[in-house]
């Protein structure tokens, strides 16, 4: 079993910057393809952004990309997501995510993850 815990949420305005981090316990991580999503009320989990074992591959949604950048540091389980350029549309909880199948690729489906954090709320108001 794999834990995952999510911090760095919090209240911002358009243009702040904002870091989330995610923590991950229980067994090592450091082989698995992880990634952010994030949800807003009435709407799907969405796809914000991924990185392969090594940080050899990213991925990122066309609404984040050249604002957000996910990093990783095996050393301390950890992922992270810098957010830059925040805008009112980035309010969302935001998801850390697991996937525990081997893959060279970074899945963008929600459902191809199976271990999840609690979320942490981001807010950026205009």
């Amino acid at each position: 079993q794999v834990q995952l815990e999510e911090s760095g949420g919090g209240l911002v305005q358009a243009g702040d910057s904002l870091r989330l981090y995610c923590s991950a316990s229980g067994r090592p991580v450091n082989t698995y393809t992880m990634a952010w999503f994030r949800q807003t009320p009435g709407k799907e989990r969405e796809f914000v952004a991924g990185i392969t074992w090594n940080g050899g591959l990213e991925n990122y949604a066309d609404a984040v990309k050249g604002r957000f950048t996910i990093s990783r540091d095996n050393t301390k389980s950890m992922v992270s997501l810098q957010m830059d350029s925040l805008k009112p549309e980035d309010t969302a909880v935001y998801y850390c995510a697991l996937r525990w199948k081997l893959t060279v690729t970074i899945p963008v489906a929600a459902n191809e993850y199976e271990y999840w954090g609690h979320g942490t709320q981001v807010t950026v108001s205009s």
